[in-house]
């Protein structure tokens, strides 16, 4: 069985995360004491004990993530001896790849949370609150096709790109609020419903411009090794494990396209066909968002969340 290691991105936060993980596990607790330390600041007491408010905040949802999905691969590989090349390709959903590099052993723990935080920082700053907007397009007419037409209207207005293609029916438009206003009218026009997304800032669009090359400038003294897995990059939705192409996608993918559906696709492909022939995808970290995404888009693929130790202790049985 190929297996697949997937890391959730921002959204999956919510107060308590990794509580389980850090009672159950002392690796656990000496992950969030590392991130802890690297940034100054409690936030494994925030992760625990919220408030929501401050949680949700982009510089703090960030690392947050980052830090429960490494505590549970620490605690798998301490607790349980799991080692992370058993599996094929790691993979995650926009700062999901900073978790999988870690995982990984491309980037070290501690860099990972400062450079994640920075990320936060810099996409907040980067367009004023209020000026830019998402929205997800959802339902059975929507792909990616629609999504792009969406998106054309509204650019005729300003700024309006596909910023994530997650699956069928779950695309995510982002840019400059009056243009992601048309493209909402445009996509309703074309058969799909869209929601307008609480998000503080229009991610993966150009907009995002000012971020990017914070993050550039950021990444070009941080060390990246080579991962001991390849990585399935966001913007290429395919593997890269040279340690300067990784640099240098991190930097892409602020402004890029998240292209989840493709990345599943290509990893769910028989590996004969130009494919990874991955049969197992397993979510680890907070919530379930990837788990879903994974059964709409590899519906013959085996698909679990791995974020309580009950999970993880049943997964390395189970290898």
């Amino acid at each position: 069985m190929t297996l697949a290691l997937l890391f959730p991105g921002q959204g999956s936060q919510a107060v308590g995360m990794g509580a389980q993980l850090a009672d159950a596990f002392a690796s656990a607790r000496d992950v969030f004491a590392e991130v802890d330390e690297a940034l100054g600041q409690k936030l494994s007491v925030l992760m625990r004990e919220g408030p929501e408010d401050q949680l949700t905040l982009t510089e703090n949802a960030q690392p947050a993530l980052m830090a429960v999905s490494v505590a549970a691969i620490r605690a798998l590989k301490v607790e349980f001896g799991f080692d992370v090349a058993t599996a094929a390709y790691v993979a995650g959903h926009s700062l999901g790849e900073y978790s999988a590099l870690a995982a990984a052993g491309a980037i070290s723990l501690s860099d990972t949370a400062r450079l994640l935080k920075l990320r936060g920082q810099a996409m907040q700053r980067a367009v004023p609150v209020g000026q830019g907007a998402m929205a997800s397009l959802i339902g059975p007419k929507t792909d990616l096709a629609l999504a792009e037409a969406a998106a054309a209207a509204g650019a005729e207005l300003g700024v309006c790109v596909v910023a994530n293609d997650n699956n069928a029916g779950n695309i995510v438009i982002s840019g400059e609020k009056a243009a992601v206003d048309r493209a909402i009218e445009k996509a309703k026009e074309l058969g799909a419903r869209a929601i307008p997304l609480n998000v503080s800032a229009p991610f993966h669009c150009p907009l995002m411009q000012p971020a990017a090359d914070e993050m550039a400038q950021a990444l070009a003294s941080a060390t990246i090794l080579a991962p001991v897995v390849p990585v399935v990059a966001n913007v290429l939705a395919r593997p890269e494990s040279d340690p300067e192409v990784i640099r240098r996608l991190l930097v892409e993918q602020v402004t890029g396209r998240v292209r989840w559906r493709e990345s599943m696709e290509w990893m769910a492909t028989p590996d004969s066909q130009d494919g990874g022939g991955v049969t197992r995808f397993v979510e680890i970290g907070s919530g379930k968002v990837l788990t879903g995404m994974a059964k709409r888009i590899a519906p013959d693929a085996e698909c679990l969340p791995l974020n309580t130790p009950e999970e993880l202790e049943a997964f390395a049985k189970a290898l």
